[in-house]
């Protein structure tokens, strides 16, 4: 019988790392300290923004494997997992877009005018930005992900590990998004990342939604949108949130809530006004938005998401796989 593997968080990370593994013929046990799909880390929430566009090639390509994981899972499941409506990159001159890299990377793309952009989307871009359009992006229904990757799986929830050592496997893979560093620095393991509590908004808009990227500058500024099945759109406010302790249960911050409202007032017109709802979730960060995965004996770290991690999911869970399998020896 094959050596079982744990895995602490049940995030999307730590469930797609468990359906590779699985799915390889390893025995896997993920820990969970709170309910499937609970509402205190990353990975909650019932869309992520699925999208190729990025401006560097090494990001489209991963993005282009893991549609192909999305694909398969869909097929084992049954379930719809990706819904596209195609999305908008909204850039001002001087910013690098991703048009070049996708084109080398052979995906489609389009540059429309801002009246193009308002007519087929309804989105409003501002006076001095640029429009990408890319067909081949949209949404992840994210809830509905976790089920599918955790339907064969053993889960056990309501399982706080408070130290790797306590566990008994001879291979731990480390998935437990802001929690991640504390639970590794008693290992000796310095995790470069910083959790911050970050803001999004709900608000009604009726008939298709485009995912949209807009007005990314610099690292820390930007807005996020993307389709909300219970109302219509989901919008974010990208790297704003402050650094916060994951046990403590707070919501979302009202001051980018309102930046959030004024941003959504003049991009998507036809959306209501007001937010029907807004709440918060975890970003865990390194200082240059890359993906930790790394082993370190029989204890293998996937961290952090750098806030733009979900799309990357099946591919992330491949790489982390392969690592514990190492870790067997």
């Amino acid at each position: 019988m094959a050596e079982r593997i744990a895995v602490v968080g049940a995030g999307l990370n730590g469930l797609a790392t468990a359906w590779a593994l699985n799915r390889r013929g390893h025995d896997v046990v993920v820990h969970e300290q709170f309910e499937l799909g609970h509402g205190r880390g990353s990975s909650h929430g019932a869309t992520r923004i699925f999208r190729l566009a990025y401006p560097e090639t090494k990001w489209v390509r991963l993005a282009q494997e893991a549609l192909e994981g999305w694909r398969e899972l869909e097929r084992e499941s049954g379930e719809e997992l990706l819904l596209f409506n195609g999305m908008l990159e909204l850039y001002r001159e001087g910013v690098v877009s991703s048009q070049h890299a996708l084109e080398e990377c052979g995906a489609k793309c389009e540059l429309l005018t801002r009246d193009e952009a308002e007519a087929r989307f309804g989105v409003s871009a501002a006076p001095d930005a640029n429009v990408l359009f890319q067909p081949d992006a949209g949404v992840v229904y994210a809830a509905r992900a976790l089920r599918a990757f955790a339907r064969d799986l053993d889960v056990r929830e309501g399982h706080r590990v408070e130290s790797v050592e306590d566990l008994d496997e001879p291979v731990v893979v480390v998935t437990a998004g802001p929690w991640a560093r504390g639970l590794l620095a008693p290992l000796g393991i310095d995790l470069p990342v910083v959790e911050t509590r970050e803001t999004v908004a709900y608000f009604r808009l009726d008939g298709p939604v485009p995912s949209v990227v807009a007005e990314v500058v610099t690292r820390g500024h930007g807005f996020y949108a993307l389709s909300d099945p219970e109302y219509g759109l989901k919008v974010g406010s990208h790297m704003r949130g402050q650094p916060s302790d994951p046990d403590e249960e707070r919501g979302a911050d009202p001051d980018l809530v309102s930046e959030i409202v004024a941003w959504t007032a003049d991009r998507f017109p036809r959306a209501d006004p007001e937010p029907v709802s807004a709440d918060s979730c975890f970003y865990t960060t390194a200082d240059d938005e890359r993906f930790i995965l790394e082993r370190h004996g029989r204890v293998v770290v996937g961290s952090a998401c750098s806030g733009h991690g979900f799309k990357f999911g099946p591919a992330i869970g491949k790489r982390l796989a392969a690592l514990a399998i190492e870790a067997l020896g």
